[in-house]
């Protein structure tokens, strides 16, 4: 049902007589068609072809009354019309799914986002600002939902809306940077006025048409493009190096479409979020499972709560060979266990060289994929992300050619390097001119778009290879060197793994921190990876330490999250120093 506001007169219609019809099937001879009840046009056989989308037919009142609200019903369906009084035409092209884009214009707002991100090299300090824009949308509870990269490392965020000239400040309720999600809030009232809140739908079916509006660049207006579905498989997230669910478009999504919505019939089927790179119109939409798990996860917990994972490496069985050497039966099908990371409760009753033959009670192909819909499949770890942190899932499992059941409770599991580290400051200790950071990808990300290339072989093999073995287990490395007397002969020694101190093994730069703050000895010494070794003098280097960081006006010899949590000597600042 459309209300007869969108007209530009409103009337009462009592009749109206078919003039013409685009399709050139149509060939009934003008008729009046009556109106039923207080001005609404019913189906009738003159107008057989207005039930479908997309018709245009015109039409002109044959009485007019006084101007009043009305609405237009054709047999159920909304169809669009042209209204001519008077030898005057009135435009009216509406269709459902106009209509949808209609409320969505007064849902989808532009975001202006000011970012500082952190120098991994130097961490003591930021980059200079930019400002970048996106889009967003409005969701149920006076919420505004649009993609993590869009506000990410945020300084200052101000939203507006279609058709406003006005800017409102916006704060950030929760963010999700694995599934590229972030919800914002905005306390003005005069903001929320005219506002509509759009609903979330599902996933759209291949070939179905969906319409994605935002703000990309080459304007400032809203935007509107249409696209069909391609294809509906896991991808990998650049933003948040993390495979999920996603919905493949035929539509361009440009940056600033970010963080829109992709609107099919009268709902959100997704969320614009990425291209692929070197490819013509080919776009990128969170589908709405992953979107309401976000959404789900905030709304119980009060924050991101993450995505689950098993913690497993699996191999297909696909080769017969493979299969009788672990002693499938020819009517099983599973994957093969390579490895289990040591954080993951999979670790305390699955071990490497397990077929996982089914998971939670539906089967897993020998390719690791499971029933989807029709005749789609898609990756078992999609049923993996889409289960809540703490739910319980049952595993068949075929062991030594036997099956057997087993209980894995789920959770997030993070990496030993981790792959992001939006909106908080990196953690860094110098000490006699010595950096020590953790390793993450982020800091790899320094040596430029061709990191994996670029930056050095051996972190680079770690940061994608290695998992972690206890809980705040951390990869430290003595990144730079801020040459001085104290520490010359030692410059050659960057870039490698920080494996002792004084003899103790360190698992986190907190470990290394604490160790050389509380040092009683003489001297402090450093075991590294390649079997290299640094000596210093303790008392030299803390005089030293205080001397460095003043020539580098660097205001404290750590990031906050250690000094808050380690005892530090008050005579290493730039402040005390001399």
């Amino acid at each position: 049902m459309l209300s007869t506001r969108a007209l530009r007169r409103v009337y009462s219609l009592r009749s109206v007589r078919v003039l013409s019809h685009p399709s050139s099937s149509y060939s009934s001879s003008p008729s009046y068609v009556p109106l039923h009840g207080s001005g609404h046009l019913r189906h009738s056989p003159t107008l057989p072809l207005l039930r479908f989308p997309g018709s245009v037919c015109r039409c002109f009142t044959s009485t007019v009354d006084r101007v009043r609200e009305s609405s237009i019903e054709l047999g159920g369906s909304v169809a669009p019309l042209i209204v001519e009084e008077e030898g005057e035409v009135v435009s009216y092209r509406q269709t459902s799914a106009y209509s949808a884009i209609e409320l969505a214009l007064n849902s989808v707002v532009k975001i202006f986002t000011v970012s500082s991100s952190p120098n991994y090299f130097l961490p003591w300090q930021n980059k200079s600002q930019r400002e970048t824009f996106g889009s967003g949308f409005v969701i149920p509870g006076r919420r505004i939902l649009t993609n993590a990269h869009v506000v990410a490392d945020h300084t200052f965020v101000l939203l507006r809306k279609h058709g406003s000239p006005d800017k409102y400040r916006a704060e950030i309720q929760a963010v999700g940077h694995e599934c590229d999600l972030a919800i914002l809030t905005v306390e003005s009232e005069e903001f929320w006025e005219g506002m509509h809140f759009l609903e979330l739908g599902d996933i759209p079916f291949l070939q179905e048409a969906v319409a994605v509006v935002g703000y990309p660049q080459g304007g400032d207006n809203i935007s509107v493009t249409k696209g069909v579905v391609s294809r509906v498989e896991p991808t990998q997230y650049v933003h948040g190096a993390t495979q999920l669910m996603a919905i493949q478009i035929d539509a361009a999504i440009n940056p600033g479409n970010s963080g829109g919505p992709a609107i099919m019939g009268d709902k959100v089927a997704g969320v614009a979020f990425q291209n692929l790179s070197g490819a013509e119109n080919i776009g990128y939409i969170i589908p709405v499972p992953v979107i309401k798990h976000f959404i789900a996860g905030v709304e119980e917990s009060g924050k991101y709560v993450g995505f689950c994972s098993l913690g497993l490496s699996c191999q297909p069985t696909e080769n017969a060979q493979l299969r009788e050497h672990f002693r499938m039966s020819p009517e099983m099908t599973g994957v093969l266990i390579s490895k289990v990371n040591p954080l993951s409760d999979a670790y305390k009753v699955l071990k490497k060289d397990d077929i996982v033959l089914a998971f939670d009670g539906v089967p897993i192909a020998n390719d690791g994929t499971v029933h989807f819909r029709n005749r789609e499949r898609i990756t078992f770890d999609h049923l993996v992300s889409m289960k809540k942190p703490n739910e319980t899932v049952i595993l068949r499992v075929l062991r030594d050619g036997i099956e057997q059941e087993f209980s894995v409770t789920l959770q997030p599991l993070q990496p030993l390097v981790p792959v992001h580290q939006f909106d908080k400051l990196p953690s860094y200790y110098i000490f006699a001119g010595l950096v020590f950071v953790p390793l993450t990808q982020p800091y790899l990300h320094e040596y430029g778009e061709d990191w994996y290339n670029s930056s050095p072989r051996r972190l680079c093999e770690r940061a994608l290879r290695e998992l972690p073995k206890k809980a705040g287990e951390q990869l430290v490395i003595l990144s730079q060197i801020l040459m001085d007397d104290i520490n010359a002969g030692y410059e050659r020694l960057s870039e490698l793994q920080v494996k002792k101190v004084n003899g103790v093994e360190i698992e986190n730069l907190k470990d290394l921190c604490k160790l050389v703050e509380g040092c009683s000895e003489e001297r402090v010494r450093f075991d590294l990876d390649e079997e290299r070794v640094v000596v210093l003098d303790y008392r030299r280097a803390k005089v030293a330490t205080a001397r460095i960081l003043r020539r580098h006006r660097i205001a404290s010899p750590m990031s906050t999250d250690l000094s808050d949590s380690v005892k530090v000597d008050p005579t290493v600042n730039v402040a005390s120093s001399s």
